[in-house]
């Protein structure tokens, strides 16, 4: 699917997962550090146009890796630093990056959970439900979406 053609009509407000959707999924490992950082095709297009059409722009992300001690949450913090710099570059942007570092479901922030939503819905009390749009590269993305009461696309 090509992100730039997707119906953003109706919404104000994009969550996007990070990996699988803004940068290449790393298999069986994790995106531990800048060099092994690759942003996927497409994506800054996509992001110049939602740049355009949102009001908020957020990423919701689990981050096991640091939960599981394969890197710090300083590296993490200094990855999206990096990251939210080179889409600026390209004429997107990002408002705030929520992840979740939790080992397990349990933690309701880790996605499918909603505890991600509900920091945006606390911290930006202009959003509102009906008008958000989940884009996601996995079935647990979708029941994220699913568990927040908003829509949701599978890339």
């Amino acid at each position: 699917m090509n992100l730039v053609d997707i119906d953003v009509v109706g919404y104000d407000t994009l969550l996007l997962d990070r990996d699988g959707v803004i940068n290449k999924l790393c298999p069986n490992d994790y995106v531990k550090c800048w060099e092994e950082f690759e942003f996927l095709p497409g994506i800054f297009e996509a992001l110049v146009k939602w740049n355009k059409h949102f009001r908020h722009i957020f990423i919701v992300t689990n981050q096991r890796g640091v939960g599981r001690g394969v890197m710090t949450e300083q590296a993490l913090r200094e990855l999206h630093c990096r990251m939210c710099e080179e889409i600026i570059l390209h004429g997107g942007r990002i408002d705030k990056i929520y992840y979740c570092t939790a080992l397990t479901e349990e933690d309701n922030r880790r996605k499918p959970g909603n505890g991600m939503f509900l920091d945006i819905l606390r911290d930006y009390p202009d959003v509102e439900k009906e008008r958000c749009l989940m884009i996601g590269d996995s079935e647990s993305d979708m029941k994220f979406a699913e568990n927040c009461g908003i829509k949701g696309i599978l890339l």
